[in-house]
């Protein structure tokens, strides 16, 4: 797929991949074979019919083609754009035995955008009410992706989230360049129009309880799906000096306030000199947009090698193509301050990779005498989230794991209270979009066995 030129983008926040032409998109679809056992759709988390739409895409039936992704997935001009699909339909496509597998994920975003460009996209049809009221919390790919599954079967559903905008991670999390926030927003009016209802700056366990929404509003059924938001830290010294941020507050700024502007009310620390601590999709992204808040040095510090980085790889290609550095085998020790408490640098030990985990990855092993500095004014920590303690803390006999994770059912998103549901990074952790939007379409279907009503498929 054509992109920006890296020289021209990294000025800009506009999208880096620019789509697919209609003959682009032809093309690429009759590369693939038509297998009979499909495992690119077993290896999809919702389980997306992609010979099918890649075959009407072949044809020309591009109409058809968004139709057909749509009966499995809510969001499929979001997914296209981010989901890992190199590690999930194309890691299974037989294409990919003898060379480069079929861009799944490209031809899903082409039928998508193609879909919104001409106006046609129709709201999946709604059965008749059932009289059930659900209440989804929080407006992520996993709360998005349930309560479209159950407004669709004629409940009654009810989207409240805490913050002034919707989307979740989609809106706060993934840069515009990455995801455009209006591809986002067209999303969700998309489904406003099966007759959910939307309710902002509703913080459950603040403004009301679970409990509250069961017992008093009268709810059937409550689905968690508040994601991981709470950053985590790396507890070395210097970690409380100005110039400090976490890749959730960083990107947030960035991304919901947008502090690149110049009239932003919510401002963001600039700097020609940024490390950014990690190596997963986050760090990237935190990377990437400090390279273009006037950054000349943006800088990824990670312990172990690019080949362990858990970033997708076309994400640390387009960093590497944006001049981002990466900085491996590397353990930060420390982060340095001057007299003012503002950052001056961070004090690195290099390593070398030892017997593997408890998560089967190398253990990183520090080499003695090794240590060395990196001058920068801004450390960004990009090493992980875990699930705000919000809702467990209020919620009375609900499981919470040793991680502060929900406990839930994989496979059906059942927690340990009656009527209560939850599924995405709030059970797993920080995961991706696509994983969350499968466990949102499975507590669906639970909670609609549960209620008495009918869980066959929309189509």
């Amino acid at each position: 797929m054509r992109e920006q030129d890296p020289d021209t983008r990294v000025s800009n926040f506009a999208e880096v991949p620019l789509g697919y032409t209609d003959e682009e998109a032809r093309a690429e679809a009759r590369r693939c074979l038509g297998c009979r056992t499909a495992p690119c759709v077993a290896a999809c988390p919702v389980a997306v019919a992609i010979p099918e739409f890649v075959g009407q895409i072949a044809g020309g039936a591009f109409p058809a083609a968004a139709r057909t992704i749509r009966r499995a997935n809510a969001l499929p001009a979001i997914c296209g754009r981010v989901c890992p699909q190199e590690d999930q339909c194309e890691k299974a496509c037989l294409l990919g035995k003898r060379g480069q597998p079929l861009a799944i994920g490209h031809l899903e975003r082409f039928a998508a955008d193609r879909e919104r460009r001409e106006g046609r996209v129709e709201p999946p049809a709604r059965k008749p009410e059932c009289g059930k009221r659900i209440a989804v919390v929080g407006s992520g790919p996993a709360g998005l992706t349930v309560a479209s599954e159950l407004a669709g079967a004629g409940c009654a559903v009810v989207v409240l989230e805490a913050l002034h905008a919707l989307g979740g991670v989609l809106t706060y999390g993934i840069p515009e360049f990455r995801l455009p926030k209006a591809i986002v927003k067209d999303e969700i009016a998309g489904l406003e129009a099966l007759g959910m209802r939307f309710v902002r700056n509703f913080v459950v366990g603040r403004t009301e309880t679970i409990d509250h929404l069961l017992k008093e509003d009268g709810f059937d059924a409550v689905f968690i799906g508040t994601g991981a938001g709470l950053p985590s830290f790396l507890g070395i010294p210097g970690e409380n000096a100005v110039g400090v941020y976490s890749a959730n507050e960083y990107l947030t700024r960035s991304n919901l306030m947008k502090a690149y502007r110049p009239d932003a009310a919510t401002p963001i620390l600039r700097s020609p000199r940024v490390v950014t601590v990690g190596g997963g999709n986050v760090a990237m992204d935190a990377a990437r947009t400090a390279r273009r808040l006037d950054t000349v040095q943006s800088i990824v510090v990670y312990r172990r090698g690019e080949a362990e980085m858990p970033a997708r790889i076309e994400e640390v290609r387009h960093a590497k193509e944006e001049g981002v550095l990466l900085r491996t085998l590397c353990h930060p020790a420390a982060i340095l301050e001057d007299e003012e408490g503002f950052v001056q640098g961070i004090r690195c030990l290099r390593v070398e990779l030892g017997d593997r985990d408890a998560s089967g990855r190398r253990r990183p092993v520090p080499i003695p005498d090794s240590a060395f500095t990196i001058e920068c004014e801004i450390v960004i920590v990009a090493i992980g989230n875990r699930p705000n303690p919000l809702i467990p803390d209020t919620t009375p006999d609900i499981l919470v794991s040793g991680r502060g994770t929900i406990v839930a059912d994989p496979a059906d998103g059942r927690t340990s209270r009656p009527r209560v549901y939850a599924g995405g990074d709030i059970v797993t952790g920080s995961a991706t979009v696509i994983q969350a939007m499968g466990a949102g379409r499975a507590a669906a279907r639970s909670i609609l066995e549960d209620l008495g009503q009918p869980v066959q498929p929309r189509m």
